[in-house]
Parts: C-alpha cells; sequence; structure tokens
C-alpha cells in the first residue's frame, strides 16, 4: 500500500517529529511512503489532500499538525474546519485520510506530550481502512 504524508510546517518543532514517527510506524505495518507533503498550516491540509486523493498511485494520507489554543476561538475554527474537508474529501474520493491534528484546544506542553501517540494513531488508521475487507 502507497501512502503519502501531508504535514503542517507551522508548529514545526512539533510537526516534524510527528511526521518520523508517522514514517517509521507506517513502514512497519508494511506500507510505502511515496510522497510527503508540506503546507504552511493545518488550515491548508485539505488541499494537499485533495490533490494528493487523485493519484491513483496513493491508496491512502496520514495528516499530521498541530493547533495550538491561543486567546481567541481561531484554534477550534481551523481544526473544525480542516477536519470536515478531510473527512469529506475521504469519502467522496473513497480513500482512508486519518486526523492526525492535535487540538483545538491544547497548549503546546499537552502537543508536545500527544505528538508520539497521534502520529502512529494516525498511520494505523489509514492502514486498518485499507486493510478492510468489503
Amino acid at each position: 500500500m502507497n501512502l503519502a504524508i501531508v504535514t503542517a510546517d507551522f508548529n514545526s518543532k512539533i510537526t516534524y517529529k510527528m511526521e518520523e514517527v508517522a514514517k517509521k510506524q507506517a513502514v512497519s505495518l508494511g506500507a510505502k511512503i511515496k510522497k510527503t507533503i508540506h503546507v504552511p498550516g493545518a488550515f491548508e491540509i485539505p488541499f494537499a489532500v485533495n490533490k494528493l486523493l487523485k493519484d491513483p498511485e496513493i491508496d491512502g494520507i496520514i495528516t499530521l499538525g498541530v493547533v495550538i489554543k491561543g486567546h481567541t476561538d481561531h484554534d477550534q475554527v481551523v481544526a473544525n474546519n480542516a477536519s470536515k474537508q478531510i473527512m469529506n474529501l475521504s469519502l467522496k474520493y473513497e480513500k482512508p485520510v486519518s486526523l492526525g491534528i492535535i487540538g483545538p484546544n491544547v497548549t503546546r506542553t499537552q502537543a508536545e506530550e500527544k505528538l508520539e501517540n497521534y502520529a502512529k494513531r494516525a498511520a494505523e488508521a489509514v492502514i486498518k481502512m485499507l486493510n478492510i475487507s468489503y
């Protein structure tokens, strides 16, 4: 199975670690990472996902990002819209796309604590969906 990873550059100290964890997890489960795309932030992830889902060589996509709580509700708007669009695209193209976006409503410290678990689960989710018999 050929996977792509879309990683948000915003909060890169966390997301780049997530990317490494997700790659190792996917490979350990028998997948190949064919493409890795970096986008500015979590809000831009669906755009890259849309492009990648059109690629017949890509069977599924792992998305990785972090949306830290600030002084406004911006984190909720970004995370909620990104997750909704990711799911809509997955259904439209009938290919699994995992949600490896930490947030909303988390601090930087909480995100750092969750990065490994989120990254592993994001890789596992795509692979499990590809292995389901219909």
